[in-house]
C-alpha cells in the first residue's frame, strides 16, 4: 500500500469514534448500505421540514460537534439502538452534508479502507449554480481509483433534486473540489458569484472551501463555518498568496495524485494549517474555539 493509501486508512484525531468504535463493527462493506446507514442515522436540518420533522431547538446545540466520538455519544443518547437499525425522524442526529461525509469516512477507516472528506460544490442541486457542498472520496481496491459518493442524498433527495447520476459514483464534473472550483473561477471558465450557499458566494467564499479541502485531505475534516489562516483575510491576500493558491489548486483539483507534496505545503504553511483553534462563524458572530 502506497503513503497516502496508509494515511487514509486510519482514524484522524477529528474522525476517531473512540470509546464508540464498536458501533462500527460487523456493519456491512458495502457502499450503498453504508450510505442507508448514515441516512438512516442523520437528518439533514434543511432537508427535515421535507421529512415531516421541525426543527425547533437551537442550531447551534444540534451543528457544533466536530469530532466523531461527540457526535456518537449524541446519537446513542437519542437512541440506543445499532446503526443497523434506521431511527425515527424524531431521534436522528440533525447535521449537513459535511456530517453525512464524516460519518461514511470514519466506518470506511474503521473497516480499514482508505476515505477521506472532500470539501467544494455540487453543480447538482440547482441550474447554474455550484452549491457548497461536502461529499466522501474512498479507495476502491478493485478498479486501483478513488471515486466520490455522495452519502446524504437519499432516493427522497435524488428524486426531488432529478440528480442525473448515480450518487455512488458521483462525476467529478458534478461534484467540484475546492482547488477545482478556484482553478475555474480564476481563468474564467466559471463565474466566482455561482459558487456558494445562501447569500455567500464569489472567489472569497471558494477560498474557504479551497482551504476547508486541503485541511480534510490531512485528516483534519472541520466545520463549514470554521475559519483558520487567511480564511476571512482574502481581502488582504498578495500577489504571493495568490501564486501559492494556484499551485496549490493545481495539485489538489482532482483527486491529488501527489499526495506528499500537498502534505507538505499543508504541514509548513500557516496560511492554510490548522493549528486546533478556529474562528467559528456559527450564528453570525465569530468565536475563538479550541476545535479538539
Amino acid at each position: 500500500m502506497n503513503t497516502s493509501l496508509d494515511f487514509f486508512s486510519s482514524q484522524g484525531a477529528i474522525s476517531d469514534p473512540g470509546m464508540y468504535g464498536y458501533l462500527f463493527d460487523g456493519l456491512p462493506t458495502d457502499i450503498g448500505e453504508l450510505c442507508r446507514i448514515v441516512q438512516g442515522a442523520i437528518i439533514h436540518v434543511f432537508w427535515a421540514d421535507r421529512y415531516g420533522r421541525h426543527i425547533n431547538v437551537n442550531q447551534e446545540e444540534l451543528l457544533f460537534e466536530r469530532t466523531m466520538q461527540r457526535q456518537l455519544a449524541r446519537m446513542l443518547d437519542l437512541d440506543a439502538r445499532p446503526l443497523t437499525e434506521a431511527r425515527p425522524l424524531d431521534k436522528k442526529l440533525v447535521g449537513n452534508c459535511r456530517d453525512f461525509t464524516h460519518f461514511l469516512v470514519a466506518i470506511l477507516r474503521h473497516q480499514g479502507v482508505p476515505a477521506r472528506a472532500r470539501c467544494g460544490f455540487g453543480a447538482y442541486f440547482m441550474p447554474d449554480h455550484y452549491e457548497d457542498h461536502w461529499v466522501a472520496e474512498y479507495w476502491d481496491a478493485a478498479q486501483g481509483r478513488w471515486k466520490l459518493v455522495d452519502a446524504q442524498l437519499d432516493a427522497f433527495q435524488q428524486g426531488v433534486l432529478h440528480t442525473p447520476f448515480d450518487t455512488l459514483h458521483v462525476p467529478r464534473d458534478q461534484f467540484i473540489v475546492g482547488g477545482k472550483a478556484w482553478q475555474m473561477a480564476r481563468s474564467g471558465q466559471a463565474n466566482p458569484e455561482a459558487f456558494g450557499i445562501a447569500d455567500m458566494h464569489g472567489l472569497w467564499f471558494i477560498l474557504g472551501d479551497f482551504i476547508r479541502d486541503i485541511a480534510a485531505l490531512n485528516k483534519a475534516e472541520l466545520l463549514a463555518w470554521d475559519c483558520w489562516g487567511v480564511m476571512d483575510h482574502f481581502e488582504e491576500l498578495t500577489l504571493d498568496d495568490f501564486v501559492f493558491f494556484d499551485h496549490l489548486a493545481a495539485l489538489t483539483s482532482g483527486d491529488v495524485p501527489d499526495f506528499d507534496a500537498v502534505r507538505a505545503l499543508y504541514e509548513n504553511d500557516a496560511r492554510i494549517r490548522f493549528d486546533r483553534t478556529v474562528r467559528s462563524y456559527l450564528g453570525g458572530i465569530p468565536k475563538e474555539i479550541v476545535a479538539i
